[in-house]
């Protein structure tokens, strides 16, 4: 999605260079462009980053903002210190805090941040950094700096997008009481493993409800002498950890696989 990410200390010029942007894309391709930021939601800035709460609600709703109107064919420009990461471009605008306070204290009465709330947000302030997967392309602009727009365009159009990760991925669709079953089935079989280990000896394999596959009680011997509650536990939660994130649409499967999981990590 064409999305750049203007980021930078309060008062760095973000609004002035997302203008720049905007213009010159405006002459230059046939593409629509949006400016979503703070001066559109109509808020006293320094009630809302004075509280944790407000600001995340302005993060909620720029994002919101941004997801209604970022398309293939348009290209939107977040001129905010909420700043979101994903696949976009980014502009830092970089000054020193002493430009940024000058500059703050340049603008109208009623649009300047206080001092103290201003000094909080540089202290907050986190710089983008290349070397960073979701940060990058990065183009750091320094005050007296002219954009590189063609460069710009050029990393916003032309660049391959990262390959997705596991975060980034949708996660297959599953059955609607896929959880509730993964848990169930994984406890009977836990609780069917204790209460086996009461009568089975060392080389018996065990059957289990809802499973064609067996423990092991080979492999358990030989793994921990016998499985304990704390162990099944932990090997439970790791199980379901993973499924989670890889979910099943044959939830009749669920027991077989945590059979496999445990007969496995008792290797």
């Amino acid at each position: 999605m064409p999305l750049i990410l203007m980021c930078g200390y309060p008062c760095s010029g973000k609004t002035r260079r997302a203008n720049e942007l905007k213009e010159y894309f405006t002459q230059n391709t046939e593409r629509k462009v949006h400016i979503v930021g703070d001066e559109d939601q109509d808020i006293d800035k320094n009630s809302v980053y004075a509280d944790s709460q407000k600001e995340k609600n302005l993060r909620g709703a720029l994002r919101a903002e941004v997801e209604r109107k970022v398309s293939k064919d348009d290209i939107v420009i977040l001129d905010s210190l909420n700043y979101i990461k994903g696949k976009s471009v980014f502009v830092y605008c970089l000054t020193s805090t002493d430009v940024s306070s000058e500059w703050n204290k340049g603008r109208e009465a009623d649009s300047q941040y206080t001092q103290e709330i201003l000094d909080a947000l540089v202290l907050r302030f986190e710089a983008p950094d290349s070397r960073n997967r979701w940060d990058s392309p990065l183009f750091t602009i320094q005050q007296e700096d002219l954009l590189p727009f063609e460069a710009i365009c050029d990393a916003l159009f032309k660049r391959k997008a990262p390959p997705p990760n596991q975060s980034t991925q949708s996660q297959p669709l599953s059955s609607t009481n896929f959880l509730y079953e993964l848990d169930k089935v994984t406890q009977d079989v836990l609780m069917a493993v204790l209460e086996s280990q009461k009568t089975s000896v060392p080389g018996d394999l065990v059957s289990i409800p809802g499973a064609t596959e067996k423990i092991s009680f080979i492999l358990a011997c030989l793994a921990y002498l016998y499985l304990n509650m704390v162990e099944l536990r932990k090997l439970r939660r790791q199980f379901i950890s993973y499924t989670k994130m890889h979910p099943t649409e044959n939830i009749g499967q669920i027991a077989n696989m945590f059979v496999q999981y445990l007969n496995k990590s008792m290797h």
